[in-house]
């Protein structure tokens, strides 16, 4: 018999030199994201051999990734501000047929219909990008390169998760990263257009920004340098739609 081993790092370029299906000890997420998974690992290396800094190098990405899905970004955020614009009414549908669900429902529809407003319309554009972000997701959290990869100032490794001080008498990291993400999140949640009741509001403003911050606390801070910055050119991205919407109202 004859064995074959690989001892060594796991770049994806090796591994398929090796063969033996050995690709497959790095975690390049379902079949169906492996794709993207292999394609922004590429670029990401690409990028590097330009600015020299994965850090610089994810934030680059993380426009790219932006500017790409711009289109259905900005489909999606006309769709929630025209919903939120017909908020007043639906609320008076609501109150006028309040115990009448089936009536409410068809006056509901035929408001959608009168004003050409598709419910679904901010839905499928997040569909669409889903696969982008996981692909990404898989793509950051794989790349063997961001090991020991230096960003900025306190942040010498962006393959785990970053710390700037231990806090006094807790003995926990204090990680600026992952705060200022959920920052970014609690603001974009602010100025992003909801119908939702005032309970869920609250929840989205503020159990979801607390809950996705304890979770990003202990991701490497490559993954949560491109939420955060993921985050703040949506927020930019946000405030230009709607500053567009409400200059058309006004004309």
């Amino acid at each position: 018999r004859e064995f074959r081993g690989y001892m060594g790092p796991k770049e994806m370029e090796r591994l398929e030199i090796f063969g033996g299906e050995t690709v497959h000890a790095i975690d390049l997420g379902w079949s169906w994201v492996e794709p993207l998974t292999r394609f922004f690992s590429m670029v990401l290396k690409m990028l590097y051999s330009v600015v020299a800094n994965y850090g610089v190098a994810i934030i680059i990405l993380t426009i790219l990734v932006r500017v790409a899905t711009a289109p259905l970004t900005i489909k999606q955020m006309r769709s929630m501000e025209r919903m939120r614009a017909l908020s007043p009414k639906l609320k008076e549908i609501q109150a006028e047929f309040a115990d009448d669900r089936q009536k409410q429902s068809e006056k509901t529809m035929a408001l959608y219909k009168s004003e050409g407003v598709n419910p679904l319309g901010g839905c499928l554009p997040m569909l669409l990008q889903f696969p982008v972000f996981i692909g990404l997701f898989y793509a950051l959290r794989s790349t063997i390169q961001l090991r020991q990869a230096p960003f900025f100032g306190w942040i010498d490794d962006l393959s785990v998760p970053e710390s700037l001080f231990e806090i006094p008498g807790l003995g926990l990291p204090f990680r600026v990263l992952p705060l200022v993400m959920g920052a970014t999140m609690v603001l974009q949640q602010r100025i992003t257009p909801m119908q939702a009741d005032p309970a869920q509001a609250k929840m989205m403003m503020t159990v979801m920004p607390v809950m996705m911050t304890l979770v990003f606390y202990q991701f490497p801070s490559g993954l949560v340098l491109y939420w955060m910055v993921s985050n703040v050119l949506a927020i930019s991205h946000q405030l230009w739609i709607g500053r567009g919407i409400r200059a058309k109202k006004t004309s």
